[in-house]
């Protein structure tokens, strides 16, 4: 087979191979039963003489997709190891090049197998023979393998971890051991010393050392390795790794430290330790309860302290401390290797020393400490109470930290971190849920439990409150409402079952106490808002402690300095107060609640007024309008829509509070609901002739809010809402009085739904379209003064009503369109449609735009009239909108694409006609100094398209096509040659044929 063929053959299987094994990436286990004739098949292509290398190699890639998700610890012992493969692998390493890219899978797979070769109980001295007889220049086979050790350490691909797996198994050996191994180490210590974490190749080094020297100290024996332990130590204090910035090499040296530390001391695990029950299972049940095996574990332990006297060496606290400080590194991954360090080494000292250590790890949970440290140390805490290291005595020590790492959420910028943290608290409860006997944890039990649960239901992070739903009173209830996918969805934990955990009468307060103390002055406004709904939805389960207590601590709150305090305060007394009086009217107490709550709201009012707190629209207002301060509206009605208004209009300062608009414009309908309609009524008291007009213009001003910000378009929502109150208002005021609706209202607004009935977004267009049909379609009674009703009737049908589906394109717009034809809705359906036509991307609401404008001009090809008013239409939407680019970049896009599909070739016959005149002066004074690359490239299609009217233009557009030609941006020059390329093929009766064939040549071979 060709070497090319070959290789694309192999890339094929490769990864046939590996989607397959990819399956099993979550239950490796699976594929055990398989691994032995797989590894038997690939290897018998392997150890076949006649095999082709690019063949070997293939099947070393599958070998290594296999290990990679089984893991090669398991891997690893189904390798053979017979005597007979040493010399065949040791040669096939030996051939292989270090640097060859594309077989490092062999490498490392060989490098594996010669480490479990190096298993074979025989001296190796025995491979050898009489060297000094045979061939004085042959290399024993002991220092071959060293050397290819050594070789493969330094190497910077995944070789060097299988290199270093080689050197844990080989150098261990007896023979080896006695020989090679000190000098191995001095040889390991100098690489490490003379390399530098601050280059890249030293990094690489450093790595394979420190990988080298972890297995090692992992797999040989203590006493072998504690005459090197010291020296190797002081040299991993002079690198100073935790000064480094890989992570790799932090973790590494945190492991290796660790593993020095357990050389130290003896491998004896400590007998003080607390034990809960036995490993046994009939011994466990014999036992007598657990009060007699907590006294059991006592006695054992004070026995144990009275034993043995343990020799600690001095380089112990060393190596506690680097593991201390390794709790704080910035990754996890280093500070769950030293947590795991702080368990195996405390497990090993004793009582006194390792009451030491919990006490400096319990530093790490101050306030001046960073998440780091508090995340690493729940995780050594974790370790600890895991193994039985945390005795009963210290837990009254450790519960209050653990209740402040549940909680823990830190402000950064415009995030917070803790996160973590708090997943690691969850783990620490977790942990001593199981190591710890339930009478050891009584005193505590109500805080760890009330603590878990608010953290399964209020915590920000799904993973967190996943992690909290564990171990409490009443879990089994809990657990069926609150699973692990129950939590997922946070605002059914906060609204739904938080009121079913509530009803638990231990966790209702603390549930309560939480929200108003940590969750309504939150830093993220969906938290806020969500905590208030939740104590609206708690209120019934606590109400007197709602109104005694929770209600008075919140009106101080409302009127305090800090925003985001306040803007939860002021929502939750909102919530609260609403909840206290829908409870009151089931109860029939609404009496005592009537003058209670008055006070309530007028207090909180009262505070908001002295504290001048400037209004940004707030849905409390709307809420408290609605529910509980109708009698303010009474003789303030001409106030309150002032300070609405207020909140409506955008200025510089407050682009970006599109939801306090929303809502504004959403309680000014709720507001003349309420207030009530009267024509001859007080403006203070009513809406009535006076102040209809000043109520619809602040409507109609929020369907042009088109603000964006990060988030995108936020002025649609504005719009929606927009829309929405105006539906509301014309329809109160057409069923009460309807003579305050004039003419020209009545065609702002159906002009103004009309345009958005055209626009591009399908949510905003398919709500103004139910808005237009809702109010055409109106009849108890109609609408008065609808412009052009018969034919609005006539293009949407009242049976119709219901099934057009504004949402599809290819509906909506084909009858937009026809609205074209009616001129009262001529100018605003054509400045919406401008915007879907020319749109950013190719959508289908661009096609089915574009497809029926164009259907829509052709039918006014021949009628002259409409052919002119639809013209100055348009040219009057371009200087309506002149420099607005929301508009005017689409526009151009429009005007380009209606150019190409011929729309004005009626006009083309004329010289001089004043529509393009008109739009080229347009055109001009758009692109004026602008550095809008969109807006540029538009531009230079409607240049060259309006170079097919005849007249004294023709002149101006080449010159300014010329000017393109000369931009000072390379991607405007390069598109203009194009286009004008493209033109000069098209029209080629503008320029003279005698130069045409240079100025086409300039034009494509020029490197614009």
């Amino acid at each position: 087979m060709p070497v090319r063929a070959f290789i694309l053959t192999s890339l094929l299987q490769i990864s046939f191979f590996s989607g397959i094994m990819d399956k099993y990436q979550e239950q490796p286990h699976l594929l055990d039963r398989h691994l032995e004739w797989m590894m038997t098949l690939l290897l018998d292509i392997v150890r076949d003489n006649g095999s082709p290398p690019q063949l070997v190699h293939l099947a070393f890639k599958f070998l290594y997709i296999i290990t990679k998700v089984r893991g090669y610890k398991v891997f690893l012992p189904l390798f053979p190891h017979e005597v007979r493969d040493l010399q065949p692998v040791l040669d096939m390493l030996v051939d292989q090049n270090p640097k060859d890219p594309e077989t490092w899978e062999t490498r490392y797979m060989l490098l594996l197998w010669l480490s479990m070769i190096c298993l074979i109980p025989f001296d190796l001295a025995r491979f050898d023979g009489n060297i000094s007889e045979e061939e004085h220049t042959r290399v024993p086979t002991m220092d071959r393998i060293l050397a290819v050790a050594k070789c493969y350490l330094v190497v910077s691909d995944k070789a060097r971890d299988a290199a270093a797996v080689l050197v844990s198994k080989f150098i261990v050996r007896p023979d080896v051991k006695q020989k090679r191994m000190a000098d191995f180490l001095d040889w390991t210590l100098s690489m490490i010393s003379k390399s530098s974490f601050q280059s890249m190749e030293g990094t690489v080094v450093m790595n394979g050392m420190l990988q080298a020297l972890a297995q090692l100290f992992k797999h040989a024996k203590r006493e072998d390795c504690l005459p090197y332990a010291a020296t190797v130590l002081e040299c991993l204090d002079n690198c100073k790794l935790s000064e480094s910035n890989q992570m790799v090499l932090r973790k590494l040296g945190m492991k290796l430290v660790q593993r020095l530390g357990l050389t130290f001391v003896k491998p004896k695990v400590a007998k003080w330790r607390y034990q809960r029950g036995c490993r046994s299972l009939a011994a466990n049940l014999q036992a007598q309860g657990s009060v007699v095996q907590s006294q059991m574990t006592t006695v054992a332990a004070n026995e144990a302290d009275d034993e043995e006297e343990y020799d600690i060496p001095g380089e112990i606290e060393n190596v506690v401390g680097q593991l201390l400080v390794g709790l704080k590194d910035k990754d996890t991954i280093v500070r769950w290797s030293a947590a795991k360090g702080i368990g195996r080494i405390t497990g090993r000292l004793p009582k006194e020393l390792a009451d030491d250590v919990i006490g400096s790890l319990l530093d790490c949970f101050s306030f001046q400490e960073t998440d780091n440290a508090w995340h690493g140390g729940c995780l050594a805490l974790a370790e600890l109470g895991r193994r039985g290291l945390l005795l009963p005595s210290r837990i009254s020590d450790v519960v209050p930290v653990i209740l402040r790492a549940l909680t823990y959420d830190e402000k950064r910028g415009a995030c917070s971190v803790g996160s973590n943290v708090r997943d690691a608290a969850c783990y620490v409860c977790w942990a001593f849920a199981r190591a710890y006997d339930p009478t050891e944890l009584i005193p505590f039990i109500n805080q760890i439990a009330s603590a878990l649960i608010i953290a399964a239901v209020f915590d920000r992070d799904v993973n967190c409150r996943r992690a909290a739903s564990g171990t409490f009173p009443h879990g089994i209830d809990i657990l069926t409402a609150a699973d692990y996918f129950a939590v997922g969805n946070r605002v059914n934990c906060y609204l739904t079952i938080s009121v079913y955990i509530a009803g638990f009468p231990q966790y209702t307060q603390p549930m309560i106490d939480h929200l108003v103390n940590m969750k309504i002055n939150h830093w993220d406004s969906v938290i806020r808002e969500l905590s208030t709904k939740a104590l609206h939805n708690l209120t019934p389960r606590a109400s007197e402690y709602m109104a005694n207590v929770v209600l008075p601590r919140l009106l101080p709150l409302s009127v305090g300095t800090d925003l985001h305090t306040r803007h939860g305060a002021i929502l939750a007394c909102a919530e609260i107060t609403h909840a206290l009086c829908k409870l009151a009217e089931e109860n029939n107490r609404y009496k005592f609640i009537k003058f209670t709550f008055f006070f309530t709201v007028c207090a909180l009012i009262e505070k908001l007024s002295l504290s001048k707190m400037p209004f940004r629209g707030e849905p409390v207002i709307g809420m408290l309008f609605s529910h509980q301060l109708k009698f303010l509206l009474k003789g303030r009605l001409q106030q309150v829509l002032e300070g609405l208004k207020q909140v409506t209009l955008i200025s510089p300062g407050n682009v970006s509070f599109a939801e306090a608009r929303r809502d504004a414009l959403i309680a000014i309908a709720k507001v003349c609901q309420t207030a009530g309609v009267k024509g001859e009524g007080s403006q203070e008291e009513y809406v009535c002739k006076d102040n209809v007009a000043q109520i619809y213009a602040m409507l109609l001003n929020g369907v042009t809010d088109y603000t964006t910000d990060s988030r995108g378009d936020v002025g649609g929502w504005v719009r929606e809402a927009a829309m929405r109150s105006l539906m509301e208002v014309t329809l109160l005021l057409v069923q009460n009085e309807a003579e305050l609706i004039d003419a020209n209202i009545c065609k702002q607004i159906m002009c103004c739904v009309a345009q958005q009935s055209a626009e591009k977004i399908d949510k905003f267009r398919a709500h103004a379209g139910s808005v237009f049909l809702a109010l055409l379609h109106f009849d108890h009674p109609p609408i008065p003064h609808i412009p052009h009703r018969e034919e609005l009737e006539r293009i949407f049908p009242r049976s119709e009503k219901e099934t057009l589906n504004w949402n599809a394109a290819s509906e909506a717009f084909p009858r937009i369109t026809q609205l074209l034809a009616l001129p009262a809705y001529q100018y605003s359906v054509l400045l919406g449609l401008s915007v879907s036509v020319g749109g950013l991307t190719e959508t289908t609401v661009r096609r089915y735009s574009a497809q029926s404008l164009f259907d829509y001009m052709k039918k006014i090809q021949n009628d002259s009239s409409a052919l002119e008013s639809f013209c100055e239409t348009l040219l009057k939407v371009f200087e309506d909108n002149l420099r607005n680019d929301r508009v005017s970049v689409p526009l151009l896009t429009m005007l380009d694409q209606m150019l190409a599909n011929g729309c004005f070739d009626t006009f083309t016959m004329q010289e001089n006609h004043p529509f393009p005149v008109k739009l080229f002066t347009l055109c001009k004074e758009e692109i004026k100094r602008s550095k809008d690359i969109r807006k540029l490239r538009s531009s230079i299609g409607v240049f060259c398209g309006l170079i097919q009217f005849q007249g004294d233009m023709r002149e101006k557009v080449f010159f300014q096509l010329f000017l393109l030609l000369c931009h000072p941006f390379p991607v405007i020059r390069k598109t203009t040659a194009s286009q004008v390329y493209e033109m000069l093929i098209t029209y080629s009766d503008v320029l003279d044929p005698a130069i045409m064939d240079s100025v086409l040549t300039i034009l494509s071979d020029t490197n614009w």
